[in-house]
């Protein structure tokens, strides 16, 4: 009954965390910029850590935009666009700035289709179908932020209380011939739905997907990867050698239990998402976790399904048993890496070293553990030498006393005895 509550609880939190950070204000320092130019209606950040401010006028359909981002790589673009049919990347009509090697800068109109989907070069045109003026792209050196900037003229078919906002991120570039951008996911997140008018976004289906992306690595590294490593660890140091704990079963179990209970959790929020996915798919991540899941499920079957004491398989059992569990933990740490270098790009690494600290954290326990069991092996077995030494010594010298031959002294005085007792009397 308390597991179960524990276990809603813990759910519960985990789910809820994710909502509690989920600003999309501009940062000071770009509301400064884009104030100097009166582009401050309207200001969000966006993923990539991007942001974007604008100006819309529904009278005359005229829309003044400024997009800024960091491109810290030698070569980058940087690009927005609006998509008349959808919030996604084929159809945009987009506005690309290329940073060249040299430092120098241009920025060119694109029509993004599906051809550019199946890596096709992707080259500048003209005719885009969108009225755009005063086209730059800039870098502003006070905020290490280059920012395209342009006035359109929203044509009839752009409905502006839900305009479909495109925008990306790119680090290579030849010419005027922008790359593939990175596939992380929230490349692939670039694209919402708003109203130019009031600021709403209308539409931004990345927010409750990143919030279960976020569920699903947290649960995924609490279960799979804490709990069920803390199950294996005292299993194998605390049943009997180095140290008994009598309670060593029931925190195993309880450790298999909650951590497979969270991982399977995670692991279905995980297909969920997949199957959500339309655009992309991570398929080692996914194949992966489908390994884990089937082989910890089987591990799991061991609570009812693993042989007696007595039974002439036993020993065998424990061989597969302790075998898959081992492999199960290493490639449960392989899949937990793919996910966060999925979850997370560059040039952030926050999970990645707080999941690095956590296998730290338990390798450094494993290693005392293991070392003191290793020293306290040797101990016992110096201790167990010396105690049979020392009771087979007064043997040796018991063994040692019975075959030593008879001194002459000892002869000496038992033949005079003897001779004396039976010699027989001269005759006179």
């Amino acid at each position: 009954m308390y597991s179960s509550q524990f276990l809603s609880s813990v759910f519960s939190f985990l789910v809820l965390l994710p909502l509690l950070a989920n600003a999309h204000t501009c940062t000071e320092d770009f509301l400064t910029e884009v104030g100097r130019i009166n582009i401050s209606q309207n200001c969000n950040l966006k993923t990539l850590q991007a942001e974007f401010a604008w100006n819309f006028d529904n009278v005359s359909r005229q829309l003044e935009i400024a997009f800024g981002a960091k491109l810290d790589t030698e070569t980058g673009w940087l690009a927005w666009g609006l998509n008349p049919e959808a919030p996604r990347m084929v159809g945009t009509r987009a506005l690309i700035g290329i940073k060249h090697p040299n430092g120098s800068l241009e920025v060119n109109k694109y029509s993004i289709t599906a051809f550019t989907k199946l890596r096709c070069p992707l080259s500048p045109t003209d005719n885009i179908g969108l009225d755009v003026r005063n086209i730059s792209f800039d870098y502003l050196l006070n905020i290490k932020y280059y920012m395209i900037r342009a006035t359109i003229v929203l044509p009839k078919e752009y409905n502006y209380s839900s305009a479909n906002v495109v925008w990306q991120i790119g680090e290579a570039a030849t010419d005027r011939v922008p790359f593939m951008h990175p596939r992380s996911l929230k490349n692939f997140d670039s694209a919402e739905t708003i109203d130019l008018v009031s600021h709403q976004v209308i539409s931004y289906h990345a927010h409750p997907r990143n919030r279960l992306r976020m569920v699903h690595g947290i649960l995924s590294i609490v279960g799979w990867g804490t709990l069920l490593p803390v199950g294996v660890i005292v299993a194998r140091y605390f049943r009997k050698f180095p140290q008994e704990w009598s309670w060593w079963f029931k925190f195993h179990v309880s450790c298999q239990i909650t951590g497979y209970s969270l991982g399977a959790i995670g692991w279905g929020v995980g297909l969920w998402l997949g199957a959500k996915s339309k655009h992309y798919s991570f398929h080692t991540h996914r194949i992966l976790g489908i390994f884990i899941f089937t082989f910890t499920t089987i591990q799991m079957m061991a609570l009812r399904l693993k042989p007696k004491r007595l039974d002439e398989y036993r020993i065998y059992w424990n061989m597969y048993h302790h075998f898959l569990g081992y492999a199960m933990l290493v490639l449960i740490s392989v899949n937990i890496f793919q996910g966060i270098k999925i979850l997370e790009p560059k040039p952030d690494h926050v999970w990645k070293w707080a999941y690095i600290g956590l296998l730290g954290a338990l390798g450094g326990a494993v290693l005392v553990l293991e070392a003191y069991t290793w020293l306290k092996f040797w101990v016992e077995k110096s201790r167990k030498k010396e105690t049979i030494r020392k009771e087979e010594k007064p043997k040796s010298e018991d063994a040692n006393n019975a075959d030593q031959p008879i001194s002459e002294g000892k002869k000496n005085a038992g033949g005079g005895h003897t001779s004396g007792g039976s010699a027989v009397q001269p005759r006179p």
